[in-house]
């Protein structure tokens, strides 16, 4: 098997091949997530748009495989898995820590000199120039299962469940390394469209943090603010998916390039 298509079956998991679909989406879990978290947009997409959900190193399936606490290092591996898909346009969407890396592996394909993402888009975590000092990784098993259970994204039967909290703890403590330690390179902007959604009261992002993205293009960017907290997209699924198809569909024309901030969704 050739390399590159190694490297795809590696970290790339279909749940609903589109074949002849006009567009791929490829999406980028959470600190911790899998790529079956994506299961549900998936097939709320399909077919018209194909999703390719990334497979993190050290759960489900490569859950023997070891972790990797290098964001930067986490995005040259995605990037080698899917920047060869050049025969139709290419999306990206990324959730939390996922956002960070879809930002960074778009950055390599404008650096490789391949053709950019058709839009990206950014989910639950605020602009990489916003840093914060939170430090989770460094913090104690316990104080880092508070954490999870104030973000309300891992349920709280897994939580509960010590056998189960030892074998995915590694992972989420190599995710969290991963992104708290991640600095981002000022000057480097993106010149695709970004499409920025988060919760209304997410503790982990202000909504001025989450508009800041648009620091980070030079193509048109829009704002979505729904009702819910940091895993907001699990609740808000439909709206989620309505919004995804709704930017993703060729036939609606795109904002300007370089209009900035052309549009906020308001909580209600």
């Amino acid at each position: 098997m050739p390399q590159a298509a190694e490297q795809f079956d590696k970290w790339v998991r279909r749940s609903h091949p589109a074949p002849d679909s006009g567009i791929r989406l490829v999406c980028l879990p959470h600190a911790g997530g899998s790529a079956s978290f994506y299961f549900p947009m998936s097939k709320a997409l399909a077919p018209a748009v194909e999703v390719l959900a990334i497979q993190y190193p050290g759960r489900q399936d490569r859950r023997h495989e070891p972790n990797v606490p290098s964001l930067p290092d986490l995005a040259d591996r995605i990037f080698a898995a899917v920047g060869g898909l050049d025969d139709k346009p290419l999306a990206l969407f990324g959730h939390s820590m996922g956002a960070v890396l879809a930002y960074e592996v778009a950055l390599r394909m404008q650096d490789a000199g391949l053709p950019s993402p058709v839009r990206l888009f950014t989910s639950g975590r605020r602009a990489p120039s916003c840093e914060r000092d939170e430090g989770v990784h460094t913090q104690s098993d316990e104080h880092m299962v508070a954490e999870l259970r104030k973000l309300s994204g891992t349920s709280a039967a897994m939580l509960n469940d010590p056998e189960l909290l030892e074998m995915i703890m590694p992972a989420i403590r190599s995710d969290y390394r991963a992104v708290e330690t991640y600095r981002y390179e000022p000057g480097r902007r993106l010149d695709c469209p970004v499409t920025v959604i988060t919760g209304d009261s997410d503790p982990r992002v202000s909504v001025d943090e989450a508009a800041a993205w648009e620091d980070h293009t030079t193509g048109p960017t829009d704002l979505h603010v729904l009702p819910g907290g940091h895993f907001y997209l699990v609740e808000q699924s439909t709206r989620v998916a309505a919004l995804l198809a709704e930017r993703l569909d060729p036939r609606r024309a795109a904002p300007p390039a370089g209009s900035g901030l052309v549009g906020a969704e308001g909580s209600g």
